[in-house]
């Protein structure tokens, strides 16, 4: 290519300080400037089937070459080269032999330049997109740190460093209202790739997020001492978690809630005065849904295991609290647990008729306290 040399040079030194600076192969960079430039002799050949675009690799050189077969009459001198003018440029090659002919046009290198431009602007902005896609689906699933932008609509903007992420109506917390500037916790629900760079979909309600902040807030839960084995949470009102633990000398309850509830109440902040009830998982359904319905005492729990269903009795004073403001309680820990759950009062249980039997007396009951995971269930409460 005459009078480009030091443009060839520069081209390869701007190439190896991309590499360097922004982590983009070199190669990949070339291979692109070369695919670009086969398109461009298109429009000097009239076709680019037969045309390999060859930019090398140290000096920068270009140089355009021509498939093309040795015949011994030429039809198309575009695909094909004579018998006679073979012998001269390749003397170890005959009829029927395809060659590679150098067909670099004139001025082929100010085109060669622009394109190079072009395509290293453009493929420096799909690596850095790429890149970015990258780093936030590794957080795809995990909790990350975000800044209050602006509300968009019924939607917030949230800025996460080097890219904004989507906080949609659906996964916002009724009640809560940001400012700009704003720092919250937010869990990654989903991250996609666009030409426009990655879209990222965030969660101030989900259950993970409080599981991960626990995760983060408490050394006990991040190396596996203690394990959450359930959640079950109305965001912005109440959360119940079930913890355990296989070493007998750590709390997993204490564990979580801390020296004077500290933990736990850094979470609850975070939260925004989110109440969060903390209880001991048990392989033993009843007992575990007795010590999901705390803080009502229970009298007694008999399950139905083939049916997931529990009947529980409580003292009379309890019964309120252990339905919980607008069944709140109950709901949450038929969540929690898995079970459906019918709850009683002792004063309810005495008034039916004992010849009958246990479960008819329930379901004649004048207060049937029921409560299950029906359209309240996540799908995910359970690990």
């Amino acid at each position: 290519m005459n009078n480009s040399n030091s443009n060839n040079k520069e081209l390869i030194e701007a190439l190896n300080q991309i590499e360097k600076e922004k982590d983009i192969s070199k190669d990949i960079l070339l291979e692109a400037i070369e695919n670009s430039l086969v398109a461009a002799c298109k429009n000097h050949f009239g076709k680019a089937d037969n045309i390999r675009v060859n930019i090398n690799r140290e000096n920068g050189a270009v140089n355009v070459y021509a498939e093309r077969q040795i015949v011994e009459t030429v039809t198309d001198p575009i695909t094909q080269i004579s018998e006679i003018e073979a012998i001269l440029k390749f003397p170890k090659n005959s009829v029927g032999d395809v060659v590679h002919v150098e067909v670099t046009p004139r001025n082929f290198g100010r085109i060669a330049a622009q394109k190079a431009k072009q395509v290293v602007v453009q493929k420096i902005r799909e690596e850095e997109r790429k890149v970015l896609f990258h780093q936030y689906y590794s957080k795809e699933k995990d909790v990350v740190t975000g800044i209050v932008q602006r509300y968009v609509g019924d939607n917030i903007s949230i800025n996460l460093g080097k890219v904004d992420a989507v906080l949609t109506e659906n996964e916002q917390v009724k009640g809560e209202h940001f400012r700009p500037t704003d720092r919250i916790k937010l869990y990654v629900l989903e991250v996609k790739d666009t030409t426009k760079g990655p879209r990222i979909t965030v969660s101030r309600t989900h259950p993970e997020l409080v599981k991960r902040l626990f995760e983060a807030e408490v050394t006990e839960v991040r190396d596996g001492t203690v394990e959450i084995k359930s959640i079950a949470r109305e965001a912005g009102s109440r959360t119940k978690m079930a913890v355990a633990t296989n070493n007998p000398d750590v709390d997993p309850v204490g564990a979580c809630v801390g020296l004077n509830g500290a933990r736990v109440n850094a979470i609850v902040n975070e939260l925004r005065g989110e109440k969060i009830d903390i209880i001991n998982w048990s392989d033993d359904p009843a007992i575990l849904i007795e010590n999901a319905l705390s803080p009502a005492k229970v009298i007694s729990v008999h399950v139905e295991e083939g049916e997931k269903s529990a009947k529980v009795i409580v003292p009379d004073y309890q019964l309120s609290l252990a339905i919980g403001k607008e069944g709140q309680n109950a709901r949450l820990a038929a969540r929690l647990t898995g079970y459906k759950i019918d709850i009683k009062s002792e004063s309810q249980v005495a008034n039916y008729d004992y010849n009958s039997s246990y479960n008819e007396g329930y379901e004649d009951s004048e207060y049937n306290g029921e409560y299950e995971d029906d359209e309240y269930s996540d799908n995910y409460d359970k690990e």
